[in-house]
């Protein structure tokens, strides 16, 4: 099972500084962020050559863009600002043969007009599930025309919550463009780590079959927020690992949510989860 890394663990002043940091960790695939290369995370314009300069310079180094973060609040209150992201979804769509990915990593988001990680009253109404499904055919639109595939990833803050939300999802939108990245520290509402076993087993039970990226974190608590470095919580890495592979996901597995400095540790960790050297 491959391992990579969100690009935007690493702060440096330029694109070739921060591949040659993730080349030095020895990992070779990445969730690729725009910031990286100077930009906004969502950018309303994309240098004509970048690109190009993007995909060089990973291959340059051996390593793959396993996916883009294409990530904006698909469930906000304000049709407007859904429009403007999906604009810039289509731009970063537009670039993503260039670029050598075919998965754009996307947030379902929630309610709260401020922080689409937090969670808000309303993301369980029928408006928002309408708005958010509305957005969602919207986008995956875009991914047919350009040949891609949507990484959607169930959080307990977002109005996908869950994977019986996420299964909902799927089945409602019921296009083969539409998938799930996985993130095992995301499933747990307040007072469900008890059931952690159970949980995770009926996660994948019900959308292992549609999981394309996998993400690599830990949490200190269930609810909201508490989120950790892969092996510096509560989660049961071993049960992930191995439901991971039971549902025959190659990889890659993307490690974030994590300080530069807990990096090395944080890839030993998990290279031996996985079974790597």
């Amino acid at each position: 099972m491959q391992i990579g890394i969100f690009t935007k663990t690493f702060l440096r002043p330029t694109l070739e500084q921060t591949l040659d940091t993730v080349q030095a960790t020895g990992l070779s695939c990445v969730q690729f962020n725009m910031e990286s290369a100077g930009l906004a995370p969502m950018p309303d314009e994309i240098p004509a050559g970048l690109a190009e300069r993007i995909r060089e310079q990973t291959a340059a180094r051996g390593i793959a863009i396993a996916s883009v973060q294409g990530t904006f609040n698909m469930s906000h209150p304000d049709p407007e600002h859904r429009r403007a992201g999906l604009k810039r979804l289509r731009l970063l769509a537009e670039n993503c043969g260039t670029l050598g990915t075919s998965i754009i990593a996307i947030c379902i988001g929630t309610r709260d007009p401020d922080n689409m990680w937090r969670n808000h009253p309303d993301n369980g109404t029928p408006e928002a599930w309408r708005d958010m499904t509305d957005c969602v055919r919207e986008a995956v639109g875009i991914a047919e025309e350009f040949g891609l595939t949507l990484a959607l990833e169930p959080e307990v803050s977002n109005v996908v919550d869950s994977a019986q939300t996420a299964r909902r999802l799927l089945d409602e939108i019921g296009s083969p463009r539409l998938k799930i990245t996985m993130d095992a520290a995301n499933l747990f509402h307040a007072g469900e780590l008890p059931r952690m076993v159970e949980i995770l087993d009926e996660a994948f039970a019900l959308l292992g079959k549609d999981i394309i990226l996998a993400h690599a974190k830990d949490l200190s608590r269930d609810g909201e927020a508490g989120q950790e470095p892969a092996g510096k919580g509560l989660l049961d890495y071993d049960r992930y690992v191995s439901l991971l592979k039971g549902s025959g996901f190659p990889g890659p597995i993307l490690l974030h949510g994590l300080p530069e400095a807990q990096v090395s540790e944080c890839v030993s960790f998990l290279r031996g989860k996985v079974g790597q050297p």
